[in-house]
């Protein structure tokens, strides 16, 4: 069961004075991200298709991910009328697509594929939460500490069927932390860059990865502040089995802080964004 629902949010307080038009496009990016969990769930079901337990919370998960996305999308056109929601998803299933027909996870184990989604749910929590905190448009405010809180729901989801896991595969330490720092490298993949060129730039311009994701990322990085990142570095070292809260775990904090911030400075320079 659904913990909110779209027509739930204050959509009759909607701000269109404060609409940030430099997150907008980030925002469009994410909404078909969202929506395109179908795909993963069902990737999700091929590995571990003997468990249905798990089946059955990646449906819902999905469920949860498909409503993110719609909701997005329809703040998003109210924010620019001119934007076709349905239609940019369909141009984004188009052009982007993972690969389906597989049964053993890309990740090498079960708890390695687990450990990936630990990693991404990190992440978007923390991103909705700094976008939360970001915006003072009040039903993009709304709706993000909804989805931000989905998000750590769902981390809390993958993280116990890791341990689960993990009693079979037995993961160790140095693996499980290859694999979580691997999944961040994979923030520069296609799959937010394609969402960037489908949602704001025509389809008769030419598909540039560099220029894409720089343009989704620094957008996106901006919202962050330092609190963000230090839950982010809390839960990865959860993720990795390291404890939290730690002298270690401030020093990883210092150290990605620095390089969180000269990654966003790095993208705003190809973008030529400010």
């Amino acid at each position: 069961m659904k913990h909110w629902q779209i027509d739930q949010l204050p959509w009759d307080r909607f701000d269109p004075s404060k609409v940030d038009p430099e997150l907008l496009p980030a925002i469009k990016a994410a909404a078909v991200v969202e929506r395109n969990s179908v795909d993963y769930a069902h990737y999700l079901k091929n590995v571990f298709q003997n468990d249905p337990d798990f089946c059955a919370a990646a449906d819902h998960w999905a469920e949860e991910e498909i409503q993110h996305g719609d909701a997005l999308g329809r703040w998003a056109t109210l924010a620019d009328p001119t934007w076709d929601y349905k239609a940019a998803f369909q141009r984004y299933r188009d052009f982007y697509k993972i690969p389906l027909d597989v049964d053993q996870s890309v990740r090498g184990s079960r708890t390695g594929e687990l450990i990936a989604r630990c990693m991404v749910e990190t992440g978007t929590s923390s991103f909705y939460s700094a976008l939360a905190d970001a915006t003072d448009e009040p039903v993009l405010k709304a709706l993000c500490k909804q989805i931000a809180a989905d998000e750590f729901r769902h981390f809390k989801l993958f993280y116990d069927h890791m341990h689960r896991y993990l009693q079979r595969e037995n993961i160790g330490l140095w693996q499980r932390m290859r694999i979580a720092l691997g999944r961040v490298t994979e923030t520069e993949d296609d799959e937010l860059a394609s969402a960037y060129y489908t949602t704001n730039e025509p389809a008769d311009q030419p598909y540039d990865h560099t220029r894409c994701i720089a343009a989704y990322m620094t957008r996106a990085m901006r919202c962050y502040k330092p609190q963000h990142l230090r839950r982010v570095t809390t839960m990865v070292f959860k993720i990795i089995g390291l404890p939290p809260h730690s002298w270690l775990q401030t020093v990883a904090f210092r150290i990605s802080e620095k390089l969180f911030f000269r990654r966003q400075q790095r993208f705003a320079r190809i973008a030529g964004i400010s």
